[in-house]
């Protein structure tokens, strides 16, 4: 069956084939009714009567029915149209684990957590009476996010104590015929192979085949034809891992020859068994010696945000805290690093913004240290669950070694397991696992931290020592993670996402009035909310400042809550000193904290200052968050105020090649090339703004560039746009308005807006000089005046000195 585009099952819609079988096809379909993409599986239209075939369709669709797990592909909905039966599922973006698994094998590290997934799966799935039967790589599905998948249930075994074995296929590998079993014969249980009924255990045989080729880049048995496979599952043992050339802990061989018991009794006897060991090898065991340590305490259960937060403080302090002395062994010195997401290996996968709150914290706590640069959250978000080499990521981010670990919570307990690797020889330089209960950790957190420090060859100083110490404060669990997501929403910068992460915020002080990052981050978004021009300066830069001083009152070491009110400064009090002092201050605190570099650059280039000290502030930056689209449209228009436009479309352009949907990527094209005369193409990049063509700032350049380019009516017709958002409560910029007139000539009644934008405290007065679109009046008195008033250079000519500037 060939179902063209458009065609119609029910109410799913096909709109492209995704793959085809021996006994039937998926499609990219859309389901009208909720309008999302899905995909829906259909039986080959030579086998629409085969009883085989429907009965395959029907297992699958009341197998996967019974259940619900993270790591098993959804079913929607199942029918028949037209004599057409078919089922449809959730639509997953990425490549079968058989496309995955490369020459030589994965890295051990993702193969045994991709195992652990899978071990997951079947747990889930054999608590409910279904045994898959057809576990194979081909049958996993690994998504661009790294998630793992367990498909095709066609197979499945309802009753475990039902005793009708399964059909088996003696075709090569790959191949299919109708009504036989679509499993590769290289990963059936011997019982399976002999026609037995085929239990639980069965698939734990063959995740064991699964593993093991994931891990060696080679099948367990492979004979080159059905019936010699199956005599070597029968008979033989595999060749053993060690021999593959792959390097792995031990542990990963023993695992794996358990599950490849010919006695089913001899093997795990449960996959929770079997998932729970994997997640023992994850976090215990170290690549260079097959050892590995595991903290003393009860066996290993679930714990508090406090907890994880501490330990990785705790890590954080004893590897970068007072660093004296650094001995890695090759020599040379680590003066950067990258903290990628720390994995999410708790039961709940619902954990996973536990997960990104131990990144944060550990980020964070290691980018305070003056002598070293740390990437920032946002860029190593990119690659979470990549398979990339660790050399690679290093190069790509700029960095010397790279931390990469897993946090599992459960019960009153957590697991930490970190990692330190060279990224120039992706060697291993340090590796541990700590276990502890909430109490036992705060008690002995020093002694934790030596440990650490001892295990990497670090000697704390005393400012190390003591800054270790004042880091150990808990945090209520409700109150941090309520914050890690308030900045989740405030990295996106939307209106709508600038609002939600208020209310997490808020949420976030509810929960602990006393947790200072909550109010920096709640000055953060009314900052960002004024700054966009969504509300009115007056609603939103005070609320700011309160915010911020609430934060810097609870805890005056707060970077970000320095950078917040330095934020203010310049662009609601106008007193720039103050703010280049905020900036600074944030600097002493976290020297890697990439936003206050960013704005530093503002302040640099409002105040006309050198564009070398500029360009090196936003430099800096964008080393800190090399993958962050804001930073990099920044660069572009600092670029712009400095009249180098040819160098500022370079950067627009690397900015939309990282994300091309991002709409002030597009404004600031629109800018620029609205400057360059070059209208036409303004305004095309201007309607590649989406949502933002209603926003003030976009307004204002349409109506320059109409007036400029003599369309007074469109011109017009942006006016009338600013006068019904202002009568519909929606804030109307002054400074924007008067933008419009200027391109319209009106020099007159541009003045008379500039003034209500002065008496509103219009954050954009800060950008009067740079601004170019004001040329056709700036050597006016008023204009003179109104660049007085607002505190901002008086001469044209650049200073000569950057003494202020360290």
């Amino acid at each position: 069956m060939n179902l063209p585009s458009g065609t119609r099952l029910g109410a799913y819609e096909i709109l492209a084939p995704l793959g085809a079988g021996g006994m039937g096809e998926v499609y990219r379909g859309r389901d009208t009714r909720l309008d999302r993409e899905v995909a829906v599986k259909v039986i080959s239209e030579r086998l629409r009567n085969d009883a085989n075939a429907l009965a395959r369709l029907q297992r699958e669709a009341r197998a996967v029915a019974s259940l619900s797990h993270p790591n098993i592909v959804a079913l929607h909905d199942v029918g028949s149209d037209n004599g057409v039966a078919f089922i449809v599922m959730e639509l997953l973006d990425g490549e079968s684990l058989a496309q995955c698994i490369v020459a030589g094998g994965l890295p051990w590290k993702r193969a045994v957590e991709i195992a652990a997934s899978i071990a997951d799966a079947l747990a889930s799935a054999h608590g409910k009476g279904v045994v898959h039967r057809d576990l194979k790589p081909a049958n996993i599905f690994v998504t661009r996010e790294g998630h793992t998948k367990v498909l095709d249930f066609g197979l499945a075994k309802h009753d475990p104590f039902r005793t009708d074995g399964p059909t088996v296929s003696f075709t090569r590998p790959g191949e299919t015929e109708p009504g036989m079993v679509l499993g590769t014969v290289s990963y059936l249980s011997p019982e399976q192979a002999r026609g037995e009924p085929a239990d639980e255990r069965s698939d734990i045989f063959s995740l064991g085949c699964v593993l093991y080729e994931m891990v060696s880049g080679r099948r367990a048995f492979d004979g080159g034809s059905a019936p010699e496979t199956l005599a070597a599952i029968l008979r033989d043992d595999p060749p053993d891992l060690a021999g593959s050339g792959a390097r792995f802990p031990p542990g990963i061989g023993a695992l794996v020859r358990r599950c490849l018991e010919k006695k089913s009794d001899q093997r795990f006897q449960s996959a929770r068994d079997l998932a729970f060991s994997l997640r023992e090898i994850l976090g215990a065991s170290d690549p260079r010696t097959g050892e590995g340590h595991v903290g003393a305490g009860r066996p290993f259960s679930r714990r508090s945000v406090a907890l994880a937060t501490a330990l990785l403080v705790l890590m954080a302090g004893a590897f970068w805290f007072g660093v004296t002395r650094q001995s890695v062994g090759s020599g040379a010195r680590i003066q950067s690093l990258a903290i990628l997401p720390l994995s999410n290996l708790s039961p709940n996968q619902e954990q996973e913004y536990f997960a990104d709150a131990m990144t944060e914290e550990l980020t964070t706590r290691l980018a305070k240290m003056s002598n070293w640069r740390v990437i920032s959250r946002t860029s190593v978000m990119a690659y979470r669950g990549t398979q990339k080499r660790i050399p690679d990521i290093a190069r790509e981010l700029g960095v010397d070694a790279v931390i990469e670990g897993s946090v599992i919570r459960e019960g009153s307990r957590v697991k930490v397991t970190a990692q330190l690797i060279d990224g120039r020889t992706d060697r291993h330089i340090w590796a541990d696992t700590f276990e502890r209960e909430v109490d036992s950790v705060l008690a002995i957190q020093s002694d934790v931290a030596r440990a650490i420090a001892g295990a990497v060859d670090l000697t704390l100083t005393p400012e190390g020592d003591r800054r270790l110490t004042a880091a150990t404060r808990p945090v209520l669990p409700a109150a941090y993670d309520a914050y890690i997501r308030g900045r989740h929403a405030w990295d996106k910068r939307s209106e709508a996402d600038l609002r939600e992460a208020i209310r997490l915020f808020q949420q976030s002080i509810d929960a602990d009035p006393t947790y200072a990052p909550a109010y920096a981050g709640l000055a953060d978004c009314y900052a960002q909310l004024g700054y966009g021009s969504y509300i009115s300066p007056d609603d939103s830069f005070p609320r700011a400042r309160a915010a911020a001083m609430r934060a810097l009152e609870l805890d005056a070491t707060l970077a970000e809550a320095h950078a917040s009110l330095g934020f203010v400064r310049m662009y609601y009090d106008w007193d720039f000193t103050e703010a280049e002092a905020e900036y600074k201050r944030a600097f002493e605190l976290n020297p890697n904290y990439a936003i206050a570099h960013q704005w530093y650059a503002y302040l640099l280039t409002a105040m006309e200052r050198p564009a070398a000290d500029a360009e090196r502030e936003i430099a800096i930056a964008k080393q800190l968050d090399p993958l962050s689209v804001p930073i990099n449209i920044d660069h572009a228009y600092i670029l712009h105020y400095y009249e180098r436009n040819d160098e500022a479309l370079r950067s627009v352009r690397l900015a939309l090649e990282m994300n091309p949907r991002f709409p002030p990527g597009h404004f600031w094209l629109g800018r620029i090339y609205t400057a360059e005369g070059r209208y036409s193409d303004a305004e095309a990049a201007l309607h590649n703004i989406g949502p933002l063509r209603t926003w003030s700032p976009a307004m204002a350049v349409l109506g320059y560039l109409y007036g400029k380019s003599g369309r007074m009516n469109e011109a017009g017709a942006i006016l009338k746009e600013f006068e019904a958002l202002a009568r519909s409560d929606r804030y109307a910029s002054g400074y924007a308005i008067a933008v419009v007139h200027a391109g319209l000539g009106d020099a007159e009644r541009a003045f008379a807006l500039l003034d209500a934008a002065y008496r509103e405290r219009s954050h954009w007065l800060v950008w009067l000089k740079r601004d170019q679109r004001w040329n056709d009046i700036r050597a006016d008195a008023r204009f003179q005046r109104l660049v007085k008033k607002i505190g901002l250079p008086s001469s044209d000519r650049l200073p000569l000195s950057s003494a202020v500037v360290e």
